[in-house]
Parts: structure tokens; sequence; C-alpha cells
């Protein structure tokens, strides 16, 4: 049986507007298990990115707590949590956030390099991840001489690398062509039966529909909805 790996308690998000404060969620509970491959959906604005940062630990909630891997995090230090988070989750963002002056070999061996890790065996693992998603024979080029697929493909390699048990995305397929979309889930469906967790924002139905099971955000309240 699948353990839990994340779980939030009472989870609640708010912040002050000019027109007075908003809620973007409150009251969310969840228990997400390894292997889960979780569709994040609403309409823009609803609240996918600031769960997803949350979630990473880069944002702190307003009421509630995360618990990632086990580890309690409302009370951690933010060397703690940076530490915890190295070691747990991957993010993948929908622009890349690719090193523009790195190769995109070396954009993929940067978390292992920030580890302080032995240089060759950081290059020959970057290889063999490059040729497993398909873009080895691009490794030497700048993100600036990538296509957006081949990006996107970059910035997975990057958070394989780290072999962290959960990967969240936001909206990685958002840039892309209807087949280069199909590839990259494709490549999410892989790492669930590595047993990753995979928590993915989206406004794609179909991909959406392709998850074990969606979080649906929305006027404040996070339901989970069973994917078709």
């Amino acid at each position: 049986m699948n353990k839990i790996i994340l779980e939030t308690n009472n989870l609640k998000k708010s912040f002050n507007h000019a027109d007075g404060k908003i809620t973007l969620f409150e009251n969310f509970n969840i228990k997400i298990k390894e292997g889960e491959l979780v569709a994040l959906v609403g309409p823009s604005g609803s609240g996918k990115s600031s769960l997803l940062h949350l979630l990473a630990l880069l944002d702190d909630p307003t009421k509630g707590e995360i618990i990632l891997n086990k580890q309690e995090t409302q009370h951690l230090s933010n060397y703690q949590k940076d530490e915890l988070r190295r070691s747990s989750v991957s993010i993948i963002f929908q622009d890349n956030n690719l090193l523009t002056d790195f190769t995109a070999i070396e954009n993929v061996m940067m978390p292992l390099i920030i580890k302080g890790e032995n240089t060759k065996e950081i290059f020959k693992k970057a290889e063999q991840i490059l040729k497993n998603v398909k873009i080895f024979n691009r490794s030497k080029h700048f993100p600036n001489q990538l296509s957006g697929g081949e990006q996107q493909r970059i910035a997975i390699a990057r958070a394989l690398i780290a072999e962290t048990k959960i990967i969240l995305a936001d909206e990685p397929t958002g840039n892309l062509d209807f087949k280069t979309s199909k590839e990259i889930f494709s490549l999410f469906l892989k790492l669930k039966k590595l047993k990753k967790t995979i928590i993915f924002a989206t406004h794609n139905r179909e991909l959406a529909n392709r998850a074990d099971y969606k979080l649906y955000i929305s006027q404040g309240t996070i339901k989970r909805v069973n994917a078709r």
C-alpha cells in the first residue's frame, strides 16, 4: 500500500487587496499518496499557483499546516524548509526558469552542483536523464536555441536529477502545442510508474482527465473530483 507523502490540515491562504481581504481557499485537507498523479484545475486566478507554492514551502499559509514526507513544517526555520525542499520536492515552472547563460546539460546538473556532489558523477547522471527524456542531442545548446517543448524537457530533466519523491508542476504544458503536451504528459506517466508523486496545475481538460483525480479550486474552496 502506497504511503502518504504529502498532507494538509485545515490549510488557508488569504491576502489583503485594495477591495478587501481575498481568501483563495480555506479548511483544505488532503492526504496525497506516493505515486499519485494529481491534476490541479480551476479558473485563472483561483489559486492554483499559490497552492503549489505553499506545497513547495515557498510561501507560508495564513492558517493550517503542511506535512511533507512525514515532516511537520509549520515551525521550521527558512533554512530547514530549504533543506527539506531540496531533498523532497522538485518544481517545474511554466516559464521553465532555465539559466540563460548555461547549456542544457549544465542547467540539468545545477541542482546537484548546488548540493556539492562530484562533478563527473553529476555529468554522467545528466547525460542519462537527457537520453531518457529524448533530448540528449540538444545537450550543448543554450535555452534561447531551444523550442518551448525542448526547454520544458530540460526543465523536467532538471527536476528528475534531484531524485525527489514529489514533483510540482505549474502549467507544464501551457505554452506547448498539443503533440508536445501529450509527449510531456507521457513522461509524467512514466514517473508515476517509478512511484513519483506528481501534482500539476493545468487548463488542459484532456490531460487533467488522465490524472488519478483532480483538485478543483473555485471561489475559496478546493474539492477532490474523480477524473474520467
